[in-house]
């Protein structure tokens, strides 16, 4: 079984904003009763430009409930360059953490955030364009390459877990597994070698992460985290608040921290809790 937050149980027990705005201003879909995923998103805009009210419709799990109540409390008052920064990590860390297998509900939603946008900016949603690899979900070969990218997937597990490609009866293993390659033998030939850094520009890159990067999104759920030690590779920090007595600490810290600081310090770094 999966372990889920408090904070999940209480956003599937109780979802926000469930239905739709009336006439509202944007309107985004994603996925497909078929696929056994589909939420639907619409938003209305005050007079500044701000998403007033948000709604959502959805047909999913408890995790695919979850994230897009999650995701409307997070976007009210937001502009909509604000909002287009909201990425699949964010809903997930409001949340507390998601289990890994469930990271495609977060994925959901940011995906029909930025269909209703396109939509209230005269743009259709774009059309999946592509070659289709996982044909049990409909999967195609651009929307695989962008979860790679976007959120540095590593396996087919990983690639299953955020888009579902994969997880039906195993045909196109092979074809995901050749696109992971292809994507991270370009990225080793154009990038340059890494400069060692030293102890005391590590740990200052490192607390501008965690002052930039992952403190906003901890501090609004009551909780923070504090830079202990580095000593080499790991990072060891602190939980404080709502995060020491989060269940799914332990996801938070892998699924968020650890993530932010290898993407924005280095990709060897680990990190670590300190527990009183």
């Amino acid at each position: 079984m999966w372990e889920y937050t408090d904070k999940v149980r209480d956003h599937f027990l109780n979802p926000r904003n469930v239905g739709e705005v009336e006439n509202p201003d944007g309107v985004g879909e994603v996925g497909s009763m078929a696929c056994g995923d589909a939420l639907r998103l619409s938003f209305k805009l005050d007079e500044n430009g701000n998403i007033a009210d948000v709604r959502f419709q959805t047909f999913g799990c408890a995790s695919a409930i979850a994230s897009s109540s999650a995701l409307t409390e997070m976007l009210k008052g937001k502009s909509l360059e604000e909002a287009e920064k909201v990425t699949n990590d964010d809903i997930a860390a409001y949340l507390g953490g998601l289990p890994k297998e469930k990271m495609h509900c977060s994925v959901m939603g940011k995906d029909a955030l930025k269909n209703a946008i396109q939509n209230y900016r005269g743009a259709a949603a774009e059309e999946i364009d592509g070659k289709i690899v996982c044909e049990c979900f409909g999967v195609t070969d651009k929307q695989i390459e962008e979860a790679v990218v976007e959120n540095s997937l590593k396996s087919i597990e990983d690639v299953t877990h955020y888009i579902k490609a994969g997880g039906g009866c195993g045909k196109c293993h092979d074809g995901i597994q050749e696109i992971i390659d292809s994507i991270f033998q370009k990225t080793e030939a154009v990038q340059k070698p890494q400069k060692k850094l030293t102890n005391i520009q590590k740990i200052k890159m490192i607390e501008e992460t965690l002052e930039r990067e992952i403190k906003p999104a901890l501090m609004k759920d009551g909780g923070d985290i504090e830079l202990v030690d580095v000593d080499g590779s790991t990072v060891y920090v602190k939980l404080i608040g709502t995060c020491a007595k989060c269940a799914a600490s332990e996801l938070t810290l892998k699924n968020y921290v650890e993530t932010k600081i290898r993407e924005l310090v280095s990709p060897e770094l680990v990190v670590e809790e300190v527990r009183q």
